[in-house]
């Protein structure tokens, strides 16, 4: 397979637009995309095009991405829709990459779109609870920070008191703090407010001890990215070349029900608080780095504290240190190791079909040098020379129905 590079990035702003179709937001951050990459569309021989929701949203199914690029110039070539819940905008990349890497194309575009505000914001919410097996969960109103409230219960104790770990709902409230700073740095986040403490823990309980500050909200947003091969990448960029060092993604552990009540374990790939990011260290081998090489990261913190287990189970620090990690200033801009330099989910905001290619947009002006007021000093501050982007969409059976870990080196 040949070496991809990454020679364009395109946002549309994440935010509430109720005027704008996926058509408008889509349209913007494919030409901002294509003006950065100073590439001509007609270059472009392929398109994945990530979208969550727009059948149960908007009505279009089927066809969205033919839909969203003739509207926005492009046609004739093959586009292929993506969808996987929160995970479809890193699986639009990594197909765009695998198309290119394998020599079908010179040149790829990558795009993820989701428009989720609407005039009914229930039809909304219906909508996003269907990233989970509506067969279990369909009848019993299941809603995610419901389930991120509980998992973070067993880890602070009852009401709050710290936890095993440290762990407590004010610290929480710090990492919500970081993210709205981070935010406030960035013209395409959603939310650009800095927060205090008190702001965040004062704000409305939306399932304890997560209140409405630590969470991402709906929103509707687009970002694209255009991939060259390395080799021809030269002829429309004279930036530093960025190039894919993994792209990895596995579904969760899945039980055979047939084999109950043992319940035999089918595929083991479990990841998260109970121990390592298999899916991440799959792709550090393959990179051929470790934790201890990532200068900057991307982390999909669906509610702000969630950000506390990726410490560990991305091997930044050892399970049990998180809270020390945090409260060290590592994670910050200024640290060693920053995390979430876009502001996350929670200021970034989450418009779901996008997300991944936030993630890995932001990442790629951090390797280029050009993330303005965000941008990291790297761990030797000579510029930051990788990056890791861990991503991940949906719930199965209680795990994540994708996850993904991306690494980019310069």
């Amino acid at each position: 397979m040949r070496e991809v590079a990454v020679i364009g990035v395109g946002m549309h702003k994440a935010g509430k637009f109720l005027d704008k179709s996926l058509k408008d937001l889509g349209q913007v951050a494919i030409w901002n995309a294509i003006h950065d990459a100073k590439v001509n569309p007609g270059d472009i021989g392929c398109a994945y095009f990530g979208n969550a929701l727009g059948g149960a949203i908007t009505g279009q199914h089927m066809v969205r991405g033919q839909v969203v690029l003739r509207y926005a110039g492009l046609s004739g070539i093959p586009i292929i829709n993506v969808e996987t819940a929160c995970a479809t905008g890193t699986l639009a990349f990594r197909e765009a990459w695998i198309c290119v890497a394998a020599g079908l194309y010179d040149v790829a575009l990558a795009v993820g779109v989701e428009k989720l505000y609407l005039a009914d914001t229930a039809k909304s919410i219906r909508a996003m609870a269907t990233g989970s097996d509506v067969d279990y969960f369909g009848d019993l109103g299941f809603q995610y920070m419901g389930m991120y409230g509980g998992n973070l219960r067993r880890q602070t104790g009852e009401k709050g008191k710290e936890g095993g770990m440290g762990w407590t709902q004010e610290l929480f409230a710090k990492m919500a703090v970081k993210g709205k700073y981070n935010g406030s740095l960035n013209p395409y986040a959603q939310y650009q407010k800095r927060m205090t403490v008190e702001e965040v823990l004062n704000s409305r309980v939306v399932a304890y001890p997560l209140t409405l500050y630590m969470c991402s909200t709906m929103g509707d947003g687009a970002a694209a990215v255009i991939l060259c091969a390395k080799e021809k990448a030269h002829n429309y960029s004279s930036r530093p070349l960025v190039t894919v060092a993994a792209q990895v993604t596995r579904a969760a552990a899945f039980v055979d029900p047939r084999r109950q009540p043992e319940m035999d374990v089918i595929d083991e790939t479990p990841s998260g608080p109970t121990g390592r990011d298999k899916v991440a260290y799959e792709a550090y081998e393959i990179a051929g780095i470790g934790p201890e090489d990532v200068d900057v990261a991307e982390m999909h913190d669906a509610v702000a504290p969630t950000e506390l287990n990726s410490y560990s189970s991305l091997g930044f620090c050892d399970r049990g240190e998180e809270k020390e990690f945090f409260e060290s200033g590592r994670s910050q801009i200024t640290g060693d190791i920053p995390v979430n330099t876009s502001g996350g989910l929670a200021a970034r905001g989450h418009p779901i079909g996008a997300t991944g290619l936030y993630q890995i947009g932001e990442l790629v002006w951090q390797l280029w040098g050009e993330a303005e007021p965000r941008q990291v000093a790297g761990r030797k501050k000579q510029g930051p020379k990788v990056a890791l982007a861990s991503n991940g969409g949906g719930v199965v059976e209680g795990g994540p129905a994708a996850m993904c870990a991306t690494i980019l080196k310069r």
